[in-house]
């Protein structure tokens, strides 16, 4: 299919990450290209390395930015970007941006089993080739390790008894499609949308998609080696789509911020810690009215921008 994505605050992470002619990027996370196409107008002859998962992302890279000698197209976890860049022979990084979360094509393609819109095979894998999907995840974890993601990962108040019904339910049959799944989480909320936030199933699809996918493991790693990685005055942008992500970005970036916690009293520092970088975005900026009219999936989008020091 077709892969075609909206970036979300594509105007603000480009000021942000303020592209220098001649220098040394990394988009982490390439979906539809968007942050990619962007950071290429800017770019001069500099050079650029996207990462994504989804070999259709990097197919669809190919075909809309042939000969592009700048790009460098990598199927792989941006989590493992320190080695890729060691084995490219790249040192220090002039900026970084991360758009974590998932591609609209990834929803929108019933087959790939992300959406609570759509009836298929539970799967959710944005690495088709891994061997873990949601499938596995519904039908073999145990009760409690499903309670855990559900309240972890999806913040579900209804974690418990969910989880039950879904463990009573597969011991008559597998649960097999989305539709299934979410016929036996619709049964624990009120009938009436009215008295309900958003749709039922979203916070255990968010789980799931988190478990599969491994989406919180190693991000806190993968944010400060990025950000460590940086030139002086090179930045980095994150754009996050829910809390659990953005109080780990939050999180890192204060904690590279600070400088010797070393007591007043102690002449030299001994604690070893120094500012590593500044952050630019005291609070996370958010889509303007106009984005959200025309995309509104950038709703629940944070930005956090720092510069290296």
């Amino acid at each position: 299919m077709e892969f075609k994505h909206v970036p979300v605050m594509p105007k603000e992470a480009l000021e942000g990450l303020n592209v220098r002619s001649g220098g040394i990027y990394v988009d982490a996370t390439l979906g539809g290209g968007g942050h990619t196409s962007g950071i290429l107008e800017k770019l001069g002859d500099g050079i650029l390395i996207a990462f994504d998962l989804d070999e259709n992302a990097l197919k669809n890279a190919r075909a809309r930015f042939p000969g592009e000698s700048r790009l460098r197209l990598v199927n792989d976890n941006f989590k493992n970007m320190p080695y890729v860049l060691d084995e490219m022979g790249i040192g220090a990084i002039d900026g970084v941006i991360f758009d974590l979360g998932i591609s609209s094509p990834q929803i929108d393609d019933p087959k790939r089993g992300f959406s609570y819109m759509h009836d298929a095979a539970l799967d959710m894998r944005m690495d088709t080739n891994q061997s873990l999907d949601a499938y596995k995840v519904v039908n073999e974890y145990s009760m409690d390790e499903l309670i855990k993601i559900f309240r972890e990962y999806g913040e579900e108040r209804a974690a418990y008894s969910i989880a039950k019904d879904i463990v009573d339910s597969r011991r008559i049959k597998p649960i097999e499609t989305t539709f299934e799944l979410v016929k036996i989480i619709e049964r624990h909320y009120p009938k009436n949308p009215a008295h309900r936030s958003g749709h039922p199933a979203k916070r255990v699809f968010q789980a799931l998609r988190i478990e599969v996918n491994g989406e919180l493991t190693g991000l806190a790693e993968a944010v400060e080696s990025a950000a460590l990685r940086l030139k002086k005055g090179g930045r980095i942008a994150v754009i996050t789509f829910h809390s659990l992500e953005d109080r780990i970005v939050k999180n890192v970036f204060k904690e590279l911020e600070k400088d010797c916690v070393c007591p007043p009293n102690i002449p030299v520092c001994v604690c070893g810690k120094r500012k590593e970088i500044e952050i630019l975005t005291k609070k996370p900026l958010v889509a303007g009215e106009d984005e959200l009219a025309s995309n509104p999936r950038a709703a629940s989008a944070k930005l956090r921008i720092a510069e290296r020091v």
